[in-house]
């Protein structure tokens, strides 16, 4: 089976009564800082929280009574894992996931709680999948796979038929892209309503198999990156070639770009973004010059980020605005140092939320001590005005910066 509008077309219409009609929303706070007209499709809202759920289900109402009965496969760490246990699970078909050794556990819990039995093993989707495959032949299993399947990847491509319905004039749009199931799907469903609208993808630096192969250099694979969802070292042939026909181009940003960019969701769209979403503000924020004065689309592809991990992330980014700042000093061992630091830096209109008093280190003189002080600031600005304020009462004072 070829990926044809046509075929998109028809799984929209079969899986729209199972499928939220996620927004796209124009992101106020975000086009105004960047100086563009940016729009946001918010699969984040979709179930299971991200786009993967429309390819699943897609392909589960493809199956034949039989295939039905037996029950399907899937190889996934996480959204195509949870997507197919939540539909089969609905439509009454066991499902049998393999996911990964190192999964982490909530997500290994949240998929089991939808209904799958989940079999660990191997190291990442490509350490698992011909074990995955093998369980399928040996059980009779339908595999369903996550990008290289053209069922799936018209599943994923009603994004864009949604997206286009909600605004018509979009004059791009900028697609997450790991095995090339979205872009793909997207791609050729964008172009057959709108043959002039622009699709570009993004992807991480140390994970660009994509990119590397439409530009024909040697791809990264440099460990672990924020944007775990997309990160594919083979993508599908099938949906390679259709990039090279509907994708403008694809660009890939930094981690800490990808970081900055989730925070950036959060911080001025309230939106919980996980990192593949922030591959595509990334690039964005990237190219702003070649955005500026037309209407961009991103699709948010999913909001399922750890929670300790966004947490972490969150300070990091407060820490970056300086909301959030570490302030050492080398004091005099003696009464009311700490009092007066901490008169002065209230007064200033800042919080101090943390003080560590350290005597015992010898990096400074015996009659001295090292003061930490984590304080919470406007921005950075504030902070600054507040280290002038330390300075001029002579004390000796470093910041995040200098250290």
């Amino acid at each position: 089976m070829e990926l044809t509008a046509a075929l998109i077309e028809q799984t929209y219409a079969a899986i729209a009564p199972a499928t939220i009609r996620t927004p796209t929303i124009r992101a106020t706070r975000l086009s105004h800082m960047l100086g563009i007209d940016l729009y946001l499709k918010l699969e984040n809202l979709q179930h299971t929280n991200a786009f993967k759920a429309r390819g699943a289900l897609a392909k589960l109402l493809t199956l034949d009574t039989a295939a039905r009965k037996a029950g399907v496969i899937a190889c996934s760490a996480g959204n195509h894992a949870q997507g197919v246990a939540y539909h089969a699970t609905r439509l009454g078909i066991p499902s049998t996931i393999v996911m990964p050794e190192g999964t982490p556990f909530n997500k290994i819990q949240r998929t089991a709680d939808l209904g799958a039995e989940v079999v660990i093993h191997g190291a990442g989707f490509d350490g698992s999948v011909q074990f995955t495959l093998d369980l399928a032949a040996q059980k009779g299993l339908t595999f369903i796979h996550p990008f290289d399947d053209p069922v799936v990847a018209a599943g994923q491509g009603t994004v864009a038929l949604e997206m286009l319905e909600q605004v018509p004039d979009l004059d791009c749009i900028v697609v997450p892209v790991g095995g090339g199931g979205l872009i793909a799907g997207m791609a050729v469903a964008a172009k057959s309503v709108r043959p002039d609208v622009r699709i570009i993808g993004a992807q991480a630096h140390i994970f660009d198999a994509a990119k590397a192969q439409l530009d024909g250099v040697a791809p990264h694979f440099a460990g672990a990156t924020l944007a775990e969802g997309i990160a594919v070292k083979q993508p599908a042939a099938a949906n390679i070639a259709i990039i090279r026909d509907h994708v403008s181009r694809i660009d890939s940003a930094s981690e800490s770009e990808i970081e900055s960019a989730v925070f950036d969701l959060l911080s001025h769209e309230k939106l919980v973004a996980e990192g593949a979403a922030g591959a595509g503000l990334a690039v964005i924020k990237n190219n702003l010059a070649q955005f500026k004065d037309q209407k961009v689309g991103l699709v948010i592809c999913g909001g399922n980020i750890d929670s300790r991990l966004l947490s972490t992330l969150i300070l990091r980014g407060l820490m970056r605005d300086g909301r959030i700042t570490r302030l050492v000093f080398e004091i005099d061992d003696k009464p009311g140092q700490l009092a007066m630091i901490s008169r002065i830096i209230g007064e200033a209109g800042a919080n101090v939320i943390e003080v560590i008093h350290q005597r015992m280190m010898q990096s400074v003189s015996l009659k001295k001590a090292e003061l930490e002080i984590v304080i919470e600031a406007r921005d950075q600005r504030h902070v600054d005005d507040i280290t002038g304020l330390l300075r001029d009462a002579g004390l000796s004072v470093r910041t995040a910066q200098d250290l």
